[in-house]
């Protein structure tokens, strides 16, 4: 866990600070392992993590695929990453995180399968998963307030135009388009592959989680928030909230 500053409106000395709610298997799991492995970074202690040996790839190849979940750290996003509106301080974040994580139970994630979503590859549910999608809502809209409205520039990168109307709706609501009713939860394994090679990588990956202990069964006893120091910085674990136990 970082070290806890006073931040306040989502800045520091000028700097531009981002959050996000995501869910970050247990540290000590197989899947955790697994993922950060294969995007080259562990979130939980910054550090750089050796290339996966897999098929067909070389490791500097590899490397360039997994730019950006390497910059967001593996995750399943919950509420995606923010700036804190004016006045709401980190402290406010995670007392209202810590709130949020005791209105719900742990639970267990099974039968996850590593699926093409597009044009990236991620780890996925294989069947709805009812609290977690409830976790994820509440994520969204409770902790909304907390959220400064989108830049016109931020807006922009979203690319309203190729959304549909109800992902702009929730766009101008929330600050992230694929969320309710559009969320479909996701631990991203590449960034964007071409076409040519998105196969290849594919069967590479099924193969590598195949052999690994990541599809086994993993509670999820926490939410995280992570933070992001800097535009184009990675994100790192700030916090774990601790679901409530049964």
């Amino acid at each position: 866990m970082l070290a806890r500053t006073e931040r306040v409106g989502g800045r520091e000395a000028g700097v531009s600070v981002r959050y996000a709610i995501y869910l970050a298997p247990p540290a000590d799991s197989a899947l955790w392992a697994f993922g950060s492995a294969i995007i080259g970074y562990d979130a939980g202690t910054g550090a750089d993590l050796d290339p996966p040996d897999l098929c067909g790839f070389d490791a500097a190849t590899w490397h360039d695929l997994t730019a950006e979940p390497r910059r967001y750290g593996f995750h399943g996003t919950l509420k995606a990453p923010f700036r804190l509106a004016e006045g709401v301080s980190e402290d406010d974040l995670l007392s209202a995180a810590a709130n949020l994580a005791q209105g719900h139970h742990a639970f267990e994630l099974s039968s996850l399968d590593v699926q093409g979503l597009g044009s990236f590859i991620a780890i996925v549910p294989g069947r709805p998963v009812p609290a977690l999608m409830d976790l994820a809502a509440d994520a969204v809209v409770h902790l909304d307030h907390l959220r400064a409205p989108l830049s016109p520039e931020e807006v922009a990168r979203r690319r309203p135009d190729s959304l549909s109307h109800r992902q702009r709706e929730l766009l101008g609501l929330y600050g992230y388009p694929y969320v309710l009713d559009e969320f479909r939860f996701h631990m991203t394994l590449t960034g964007p592959l071409p076409p040519d090679v998105q196969p290849h990588a594919l069967n590479a990956l099924c193969d590598a989680y195949a052999a690994s202990a990541a599809p086994l069964p993993v509670e999820v006893a926490d939410i995280a928030v992570y933070r992001q120091d800097a535009s184009g910085g990675r994100f790192r674990i700030l916090h774990r909230a601790p679901l409530r136990r049964v």
